[in-house]
């Protein structure tokens, strides 16, 4: 879908931020159901030492406080890699409609490749999960980053 490609690539422009920052590259945006962005960022985890400085987190954060409200319920969340347990946890707590990532994360994904989070009936909420869209760059970006540090290089 173009939509979500057009998404995406504000994510990613967040991921390359990111990187820029020293952070490892990945971005988000949060959207309405109207197309309009609530919240976007990047990882900040080293640069606000938190542990929960995910994208994910520092995305749904903003935009619960610019709604005065926790709940964000008809949102789609745009994200370079695909969410880990803790980014998922607060996608189900903050009730987003629809996920939609870049880049699968075999080591720690937590909506399809070790778990399915967001589509668990044990749970009191669900979201539609899409993975895919722009993978190659979103992918190639995070490769990039990580063969540059072991490199000694920065970006």
């Amino acid at each position: 879908m173009e939509r979500d490609r057009v998404y995406m690539e504000v994510a990613l422009a967040e991921a390359h931020a990111a990187a820029v920052r020293g952070e490892v590259p990945v971005g988000a945006v949060l959207v309405d159901d109207l197309g309009n962005i609530l919240a976007q960022d990047g990882n900040r985890v080293i640069e606000r030492c938190d542990p929960a400085g995910h994208a994910e987190m520092v995305v749904l954060r903003e935009a619960a406080l610019r709604q005065a409200n926790y709940r964000l319920p008809g949102t789609t969340l745009f994200v370079t890699l695909e969410p880990c347990a803790m980014c998922a946890g607060a996608m189900i707590h903050a009730r987003i409609a629809r996920l939609v990532y870049g880049a699968a994360d075999p080591k720690s994904g937590a909506v399809h490749s070790l778990m399915q989070l967001g589509d668990d009936r044990r749970l009191n909420h669900r979201f539609v999960a899409d993975g895919g869209v722009l993978a190659e760059a979103c992918g190639g970006l995070l490769r990039d980053f990580f063969r540059q540090r072991r490199d000694g290089q920065s970006l």
